[in-house]
């Protein structure tokens, strides 16, 4: 019976060794096919690696190492036609552009985020965006969440090693294309927004990083998410509750702490009416305007909350703003991957080595004052919205609230505030061209 037994095992464990030997050849066959320069094969063989989840990209990402690498190493690398093969298979495949760089899975179905959230214990980390991630003209914020986190190597371990990753199209991106008339033309992107979302494996809204955020902020901000992910996890409902108030209003009290104290060290306008008190233990600091002290209790739950960066924002000018950006630019450094996908996408542009560095100037000090901006101002809202929310919104509304009331651009307004049916334009129907 013992003999029996051993050998019924055996023949198990050879079964399904077998199958998964097969998995692997099918898998890396699939990757040998995604590349090929038969289109109808390629796209056949991309869909199926796409279905087979992380698993498929993983199998790109091995098949292919080599070639990407030395890409990686030097990005003045020319687009070879298999170069470009390659890239268009992992993009495909991980529904995100550049993912070479990044090597990360995004789910396009929240349900199927829910259910590999379910499975790996791990949080979500949804991205509402205007266009697609997957493509090269996505809004302006998605397209530097690909250059300035996304391909930052700590960054991209931290999203693969923590995080379900899933991206949603809130509504399309508006193009725009200058003709020079001579065969030049500039084709942009114009205003949209984006924010990441940080949610349970049942959706629930936890966090939220609206816009632009430097590496090491955002790496901040989705430690603390996650650090109360794994604390809601035991609770009951009720306690959640109790648990996510207490979360939302400390955050907000060190936002705004960090906001006065930044305010301090530029020498900036004292904020009317503030006060920071000691909390019980010596350690705790709270922040509120000392009008509002007294008549705590009729004040709504919204005013209270956000009531110190109400009054910083009140004192806190263009002039504030920079000076304040200035204090965060090391925040906002570049890692070389991310350096090296910007020269990657200029390095066919007429004499732009030569403005290289300033450029990576200019754009590391624009996301600092993105990120104080974002931070200061924007995440003590959204928190308080969160805060006011017993039920922990569904996403989708929330996110509606927040592309209206936040970014501006409700879903109300079609022309995304572009077109002023006050301003005139001298053109016929105001240079409108409807379906």
């Amino acid at each position: 019976m013992k003999s029996r037994f051993s050998f019924l095992l055996l023949v198990c464990l050879t079964f399904t060794l077998t199958k998964v030997i097969l998995a692997n050849e099918s898998a890396n066959a699939l990757a040998h096919l995604a590349i090929s320069e038969k289109p109808t094969e390629a796209n056949t063989a991309i869909a199926e690696l796409r279905a087979l989840g992380p698993t498929g990209l993983e199998t790109l990402l091995t098949s292919y190492a080599a070639e990407i690498d030395r890409h990686v190493a030097n990005p003045n690398l020319p687009n070879t036609p298999a170069w470009n093969r390659i890239t268009t298979a992992l993009d495909a495949v991980s529904q995100q552009k550049n993912s070479y760089l990044s090597g990360l899975y995004w789910y396009t179905d929240l349900s199927e985020a829910e259910r590999a959230a379910r499975q790996s214990g791990k949080p979500i980390l949804s991205l509402r965006l205007l266009g697609k991630l997957s493509e090269d003209r996505s809004c302006a914020n998605s397209r530097f969440f690909r250059t300035v986190l996304y391909a930052n190597s700590a960054i991209a371990d931290l999203l693969r090693s923590h995080f379900v990753l899933h991206w949603q199209t809130v509504r399309p991106v508006p193009l725009i294309t200058i003709d020079f008339g001579d065969g030049r033309k500039l084709e942009r992107t114009i205003t949209g927004n984006s924010i990441h979302y940080i949610l349970d494996s049942d959706g629930q809204l936890i966090d939220g990083l609206p816009g632009v955020y430097g590496p090491q902020a955002f790496a901040r901000v989705l430690n603390d998410a996650e650090m109360i992910f794994r604390e809601l996890q035991t609770r009951n409902d009720a306690e959640k509750r109790v648990l996510l108030a207490k979360y939302y209003r400390d955050r907000t009290n060190q936002i705004s702490l960090a906001w006065l104290a930044d305010n301090q060290k530029i020498g900036g306008k004292e904020p009317a009416g503030v006060l920071v008190q000691k909390g019980e233990h010596g350690e705790a600091l709270s922040i509120m305007p000392l009008a509002v002290t007294k008549a705590m209790i009729e004040t709504p739950v919204l005013r209270a909350l956000t009531a110190g960066a109400d009054a910083l924002g009140k004192i806190t000018d263009e002039e504030a703003w920079t000076k304040l950006a200035a204090l965060h630019v090391a925040e906002a450094q570049l890692d070389e991957r991310s350096v090296g996908l910007i020269k990657r996408q200029l390095k066919d542009l007429p004499d732009s080595a030569k403005a290289i560095d300033a450029l990576l100037r200019k754009f590391q000090f624009a996301v600092a004052l993105d990120t104080v901006r974002n931070e200061y101002k924007l995440h003590t809202t959204l928190y308080a919205w969160l805060a006011n929310d017993r039920g922990r919104s569904n996403v989708d509304t929330m996110n509606e609230k927040v592309y209206a009331e936040l970014f501006l651009t409700p879903k109300s307004d079609p022309w995304l505030g572009l077109l002023q049916l006050d301003t005139y334009t001298a053109l016929e129907n105001a240079g409108v061209v409807v379906p």
